[in-house]
């Protein structure tokens, strides 16, 4: 079983330090720390790092709501992140931030280099600026009217309504998401990377097996529109490093977060005596991979290789893509409770519950990966607590009473252990292709097997009968035997669990390899449960509890619109509070709107004059419940065109969404046209 020793660099993404890890974050570091554990447990020398990535305008405004520096909050998020993967039994050698010294020098001398080579240029652009802030607005900080079907409140490269794609130019009444202001025209001189530079390399690199097959072809459509060039400045004020000789101009994030790889192994090396140059020179022998989600296949399959090229690094061996996160089949809901923090999750349930689920359907590809919640109790309470512990529970106690605790001087179904042991290599085979989801199939099967020997050997019986102590030792040996097989094949999955089975076998060690031999004349110790059932209410605490984090989260959904989930809406003063103009109004007339899901059209009387807003209650209120009802509105919100026609104001509604969504209802003396105070 034992194969030549290689020398193996492992990465995840960076996590964005400007939020919490939630679970669709968890597949890919659970996914990279199961392949890192077993290559480790196959005695090769594997190194997994990663860090967070601290740059960006997002993180720059958040820290200026909450008052503080962005220096601090990142700190805090670190600690927070770290916290969760800890618990989540992932385990780096070495987790950095991508705001570092190591970083900066590093980030500095790749761009150098590619200056130096000719592969940088400068050319002046034209970008939306936000006048009140001062400080130009990336994409998605933009917000109107998408200039396709006219949907309100889309960001400025693209509409979730329609899907279309386009320039914050073309947005129609446009403001800045992060002051309310209208956006203008402003030019500035940009740096450019030109990956066009490196095509034929790329056309090479990208077809030679360093990616999957269906990411390759992928990227050939990318090809075919043309490579270009790739803007990696932006203007001060920017949390990041600033450009070489450019004063007042910042790397763009997306330049020096791959370079965070680089800079967290690098402070590894500085930690432990390591070469670095052994692994990242151009004829390096080691090997490099990174796992990513699939969204993220542009950054890390084009311009990262690029990148290293021309700064005369080595490029990855592989990157491994994997799909996104869905929970019961659809989206992930803050509303519904299944937009799930890691912690939220570490509050209810264990960490290897989830660990072993995300395992049982992971393959090689880019399929989006569906956590249903009914199908993880019922999995994880079969496989794991029926199958896999209900082995060592059903022997243990025979073993401690029968035999003092030892097992027997030899194992009575050699074949049987030997096939247990043969399977290890088509079991490795399917880990290192990152085909876990076969892998656990095929250690239940063996699970299944052990369990049938058992249930045939029938040792609750013989242990009734005079003389059987032998044999009933014997059996239960072997079935512990089996046991211990399947935890050293499931370690790389549920390491504390496997730890927990290594101290009740009494082992010194649990490597692939140890396994070769049964336990002979072994010593146990006393059995305690190794893992107890999923409770469904259990589960149902944990979605309840992230739907009420987010009420608790002070965010609240208003009628005219969907539930604000920006992360960079900016506080307001109590000058601009009172600006707000909340007028009782009756709803003389409410109608469904036909093309829209979640619209009903309000006819609102302001007591002398009538407004149309349209309002996203239709899950929550039938049109003929609402005519005659008194709610509240801002009065004095500009007038907004949906394709649909003029909103002319918003109605208040709380809730969190669908059917608990409710309209505020003002006192019963109120009437319409009274401002609300």
């Amino acid at each position: 079983m034992s194969e030549q020793k290689r020398t193996m660099l492992v990465t995840s993404a960076l996590p964005y330090a400007n939020g919490s890890i939630h679970l669709g974050h968890l597949v890919e570091y659970i996914q990279t720390d199961i392949w890192v554990r077993f290559q480790k447990m196959r005695g090769h020398d594997c190194i997994y790092v990663c860090a967070d990535d601290a740059h960006g305008t997002p993180i720059m405004l958040r820290a200026q709501q909450e008052g503080i520096e962005p220096e601090a909050l990142i700190v805090r998020v670190a600690e927070e992140h770290q916290a969760d993967f800890a618990d989540f039994h992932i385990d780096f050698d070495n987790y950095h931030s991508t705001h570092s010294d190591e970083n900066r020098q590093l980030s500095e001398l790749i761009y150098r280099r590619n200056r130096d080579g000719g592969h940088i240029k400068t050319r002046t652009i034209t970008q939306a600026y936000d006048p009140q802030k001062e400080m130009f607005l990336p994409d998605r900080f933009i917000k109107g009217e998408c200039p396709r079907c006219g949907a309100a409140d889309q960001y400025g490269d693209s509409c979730e309504v329609c899907g279309a794609t386009y320039s914050p130019t073309e947005l129609k009444n446009a403001v800045s998401a992060v002051s309310g202001a209208k956006p203008v025209e402003k030019e500035s001189l940009h740096y450019f990377f030109e990956l066009a530079d490196f095509e034929a390399m790329l056309r090479t690199w990208t077809t030679a097996g360093h990616l999957q097959e269906e990411v390759s072809n992928k990227l050939n459509e990318w090809f075919a529109d043309g490579l270009r060039a790739w803007d990696i400045s932006r203007d001060d004020p920017y949390f990041g490093f600033e450009i070489p000789d450019a004063p007042g101009k910042f790397f763009y994030v997306w330049l020096d977060a791959p370079i965070g790889y680089l800079a967290s192994f690098k402070q590894y090396c500085e930690r432990t005596g390591t070469d670095f140059d052994a692994y990242w020179k151009t004829d390096s022998q080691a090997e490099v991979y990174h796992f990513i989600g699939k969204d993220i296949i542009y950054f890390h399959a084009l311009f990262w290789p690029a990148m290293l090229t021309g700064a005369d690094f080595r490029t990855p061996t592989a990157i491994f893509a994997h799909g996104f996160l869905t929970v019961n089949g659809q989206k992930m809901s803050k509303s519904r409770g299944t937009f799930i923090k890691a912690r939220s999750y570490l509050d209810h349930l264990n960490p290897e519950y989830l660990r072993y689920y995300f395992a049982a359907k992971l393959g090689d590809g880019v399929d989006d990966l569906d956590l249903n919640l009914d199908d993880f109790t019922q999995r994880v309470n079969s496989d794991l607590v029926g199958k896999v512990v209900n082995i060592a529970s059903r022997c243990a106690g025979f073993i401690m009473k029968k035999s003092n605790g030892r097992l027997s001087e030899h194992v009575s179904e050699a074949g049987l252990y030997q096939t247990f042991v043969n399977a290890g290599d088509e079991i490795a085979g399917f880990y290192e292709a990152r085909e876990y989801g076969r892998a656990s199939r095929e250690i239940m099967a063996l699970a299944d097997v052990a369990n049938q020997y058992i249930d045939e050997q029938k040792p609750w019986v013989l242990a009734r009968q005079k003389g059987a102590e032998q044999q009933v030792q014997e059996i239960c040996s072997v079935g512990l035997n089996l046991f211990r097989v399947l935890m050293t094949y499931l370690k790389p999955v549920l390491p504390a669990m496997a730890e927990q089975a290594g101290i009740f076998l009494n082992l010194k060690s649990m490597n692939w390899d140890d396994i070769a031999e049964p336990l002979r004349d072994h010593h146990i110790e006393s059995f305690k449960p190794l893992m107890t059932r999923v409770e469904p209410a259990s589960v149902e605490a944990m979605v309840v509890a992230s739907k009420e984090h987010l009420e608790e989260s002070g965010k609240a959904a208003s009628a005219g619109g969907p539930l604000a989930e920006d992360p960079v809406a900016a506080t307001i003063a109590f000058d601009d509070f009172i600006k707000l103009d909340l007028r009782v109004v009756r709803i003389a007339k409410a109608e469904a709107v036909p093309e829209a899901d979640k619209l009903l059209k309000l006819t609102l009387d302001l007591g002398g004059e009538t407004r149309n807003v349209f309002a996203g209650i239709k899950s929550a209120y039938a049109p003929e419940d609402l005519e005659g009802k008194l709610t509240v509105m801002v009065a004095n919100l500009a007038p907004r065109k949906m394709r649909f026609g003029v909103s002319e104001g918003m109605v208040l509604a709380a809730g969190p969404g669908g059917k608990d969504l409710y309209i505020l209802e003002p006192h019963a003396g109120a009437k319409p046209g009274m401002r609300v105070k």
